[in-house]
């Protein structure tokens, strides 16, 4: 199974970013989203960034996320 996850960016480069969750830091190719800037939150998916969510959303997705990985007895 594929997942995206939402993450926050941190730094943007021309083709790329560093965005981060709960600490972890990914570099993201964000070449198919427009104006994306320090403090976005994007969905990560292989390497892509593939969406912008506004900071609501975001966390309702993290929230969601991590309670099925409670419920499965796994780490986030």
């Amino acid at each position: 199974m594929c997942v995206a996850v939402p993450m926050k960016v941190v730094e943007v480069g021309e083709y790329d970013c560093v965005a981060e969750i709960d600490g972890v830091r990914r570099s993201a190719n964000i070449m198919t989203l427009d104006d994306v800037k320090v403090g976005d939150y994007i969905m990560v998916h292989a390497g892509f960034a593939i969406a912008k969510l506004d900071p609501v959303t975001a966390q309702e997705t993290l929230d969601l996320m991590r309670r099925i990985v409670d419920m499965e007895g796994g780490e986030a």
